[in-house]
Protein backbone atom coordinates (compact mmCIF):
# COMPACT_ATOMS: atom_id res chain seq x y z
CA UNK A 1 0.00 0.00 0.00
CA UNK A 2 1.01 3.93 -0.53
CA UNK A 3 3.13 5.18 2.58
CA UNK A 4 4.85 8.00 3.09
CA UNK A 5 7.53 8.82 5.94
CA UNK A 6 8.62 11.73 6.55
CA UNK A 7 11.95 12.52 8.65
CA UNK A 8 14.67 15.86 9.56
CA UNK A 9 12.27 17.64 11.38
CA UNK A 10 13.58 19.38 14.96
CA UNK A 11 14.43 22.62 16.64
CA UNK A 12 16.80 25.17 14.18
CA UNK A 13 17.08 28.52 15.22
CA UNK A 14 15.94 31.75 13.12
CA UNK A 15 17.95 31.78 9.95
CA UNK A 16 19.05 28.18 10.14
CA UNK A 17 18.05 25.62 7.80
CA UNK A 18 16.54 22.14 7.85
CA UNK A 19 16.13 19.53 5.29
CA UNK A 20 13.17 17.21 5.66
CA UNK A 21 12.33 13.88 3.98
CA UNK A 22 9.63 11.64 2.61
CA UNK A 23 10.57 8.14 1.91
CA UNK A 24 7.91 6.74 -0.59
CA UNK A 25 6.78 3.59 -0.83
CA UNK A 26 4.43 1.22 -2.54
CA UNK A 27 4.07 3.16 -5.75
CA UNK A 28 5.61 4.14 -9.05
CA UNK A 29 7.42 7.54 -7.30
CA UNK A 30 8.18 9.16 -10.22
CA UNK A 31 5.27 9.07 -12.19
CA UNK A 32 3.23 11.58 -9.27
CA UNK A 33 3.06 15.11 -8.27
CA UNK A 34 3.98 15.43 -4.51
CA UNK A 35 3.68 18.26 -2.48
CA UNK A 36 4.63 19.63 0.71
CA UNK A 37 1.60 21.28 3.25
CA UNK A 38 2.02 22.23 6.88
CA UNK A 39 -0.14 22.93 10.19
CA UNK A 40 0.00 24.39 13.40
CA UNK A 41 -2.48 23.92 15.88
CA UNK A 42 -4.31 27.66 15.25
CA UNK A 43 -4.25 27.48 11.07
CA UNK A 44 -5.54 25.29 8.60
CA UNK A 45 -3.31 23.05 6.97
CA UNK A 46 -1.64 25.01 4.02
CA UNK A 47 0.30 24.34 0.79
CA UNK A 48 4.17 24.76 1.22
CA UNK A 49 5.37 23.54 -2.15
CA UNK A 50 4.76 20.93 -4.97
CA UNK A 51 6.91 19.07 -7.37
CA UNK A 52 5.88 17.42 -10.63
CA UNK A 53 6.45 14.18 -11.63
CA UNK A 54 9.27 14.65 -14.05
CA UNK A 55 11.39 17.11 -11.82
CA UNK A 56 10.64 19.74 -14.32
CA UNK A 57 7.86 22.44 -12.83
CA UNK A 58 7.90 23.19 -9.29
CA UNK A 59 5.47 25.56 -6.92
CA UNK A 60 6.16 27.49 -4.19
CA UNK A 61 3.87 28.93 -1.69
CA UNK A 62 4.74 33.03 -1.77
CA UNK A 63 5.16 32.55 2.31
CA UNK A 64 8.13 30.48 1.55
CA UNK A 65 9.47 31.49 -2.20
CA UNK A 66 12.97 32.04 -2.38
CA UNK A 67 13.98 30.47 0.92
CA UNK A 68 12.59 26.76 0.21
CA UNK A 69 12.96 23.85 -2.40
CA UNK A 70 11.77 20.80 -3.28
CA UNK A 71 13.81 18.41 -4.71
CA UNK A 72 12.85 14.47 -5.22
CA UNK A 73 15.43 11.78 -6.07
CA UNK A 74 13.25 9.00 -8.05
CA UNK A 75 16.02 6.80 -7.70
CA UNK A 76 15.63 6.51 -4.06
CA UNK A 77 11.82 7.11 -4.29
CA UNK A 78 12.36 10.18 -1.43
CA UNK A 79 10.80 13.87 -1.68
CA UNK A 80 12.44 16.80 0.31
CA UNK A 81 12.43 19.52 1.45
CA UNK A 82 14.76 21.93 1.75
CA UNK A 83 14.32 25.01 4.23
CA UNK A 84 16.71 27.80 4.28
CA UNK A 85 16.01 31.22 6.39
CA UNK A 86 14.09 29.40 8.83
CA UNK A 87 11.68 32.21 10.51
CA UNK A 88 9.83 31.33 13.79
CA UNK A 89 6.37 31.42 11.72
CA UNK A 90 7.82 28.49 9.83
CA UNK A 91 6.94 26.21 12.86
CA UNK A 92 4.56 23.77 12.45
CA UNK A 93 4.14 20.06 11.95
CA UNK A 94 5.27 19.41 7.75
CA UNK A 95 3.34 16.76 5.58
CA UNK A 96 4.08 14.85 2.75
CA UNK A 97 1.14 14.16 0.16
CA UNK A 98 0.59 12.48 -2.95
CA UNK A 99 -2.67 14.14 -4.34
CA UNK A 100 -3.58 11.41 -6.59
CA UNK A 101 -5.75 9.53 -4.15
CA UNK A 102 -4.79 11.91 -1.30
CA UNK A 103 -2.70 10.09 0.69
CA UNK A 104 -0.50 12.01 3.72
CA UNK A 105 2.23 10.87 5.80
CA UNK A 106 2.37 11.32 9.27
CA UNK A 107 3.92 15.13 9.25
CA UNK A 108 7.34 15.89 11.01
CA UNK A 109 7.31 18.63 13.78
CA UNK A 110 9.58 21.77 12.99
CA UNK A 111 10.23 24.08 15.73
CA UNK A 112 12.31 27.49 15.10
CA UNK A 113 13.08 29.47 17.63
CA UNK A 114 16.32 31.29 19.48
Amino acid sequence: QVQLVESGGGLAQPGGSLRLSCAASGFAFSSYVMNWFRQTPWKEREFVASISSGDTSTNYADSVKCRFTIPRSNAKKTLYLQMNSLKPEDTAVYYCHRPHGDYWGQGTQVTVSS
